[in-house]
């Protein structure tokens, strides 16, 4: 019996497919952190934990064709957010699991395959979800779900289809249908900062800033 999933087995997709509207409108995943686009920050800290890599775009597709990985958008055009993601990588994905992460994390762990393919097959669950300490702006911290990192089986594409026509746009009320898994990524040895996202510059120059 095995007790983890091949990486052979996982396609990465990385999700930059969003308007960047508090950003001022620009690609986030082409904006420059350390020199290197966020996006390929992410593609080099997942592909090696991974058979391949996508990305869903929706706009600047040669710019990220140019990463090396395979593009895709939406199948539709209103930008309806990570789950018109997860969406196509689950129906373009040729590998039993897909993982997804978003596209402004470019601390993301290098084990994150590792640890959440552990915890889907040792709870015969069909999703497994990150979940990392948070502190807010009261300095309270807690352990909040990712629900962009999640490695899902290919096969919940047919309810992932039916819950979008359906209008359904959160990913937690989506996941909920199913047997998740929520993985934490709080140890002392965890790097504190791997989920650390950039939604505005002022993000991106403190996340720049912040201790390696």
């Amino acid at each position: 019996m095995t007790h983890t999933i091949d990486p052979q087995d996982i396609t990465g997709l990385i999700l930059a497919g969003g308007r960047g509207s508090r950003m001022g409108g620009v690609d986030k995943g082409l904006q420059n952190f350390n020199g290197i686009p966020l996006a390929l920050h992410a593609l080099m800290r997942l592909g090696p934990q991974v058979e391949s890599v996508m990305v869903n775009a929706n706009r600047n597709l040669s710019a990220y064709e140019s990463f090396g990985a395979s593009v895709w958008p939406d199948a539709s055009a209103d930008f309806a957010g990570p789950l018109s993601g997860f969406l196509v990588g689950l129906e373009r994905a040729e590998t039993p699991y897909v993982l997804t992460v978003p596209c402004d994390t470019p601390r993301l762990p290098l084990d994150l395959a590792e640890r959440l393919a552990e915890a889907l097959v040792r709870e015969d669950a069909d999703i497994a979800m990150a979940a990392a300490p948070e502190t807010d702006a009261q300095g309270n911290t807690q352990v909040r779900t990712q629900p962009v990192f999640c490695l899902m089986k290919i096969e919940l594409s047919e309810s992932l289809v039916k819950f979008t026509h359906s209008n359904g746009r959160k990913i937690d009320a989506w996941t909920a249908q199913h047997k998740t898994v929520v993985v934490p990524f709080g140890a002392l040895s965890d790097d504190p900062l791997a989920f650390a996202n950039v939604n505005t510059l002022t993000e991106l120059q403190a996340l720049e800033n912040a201790a390696p």
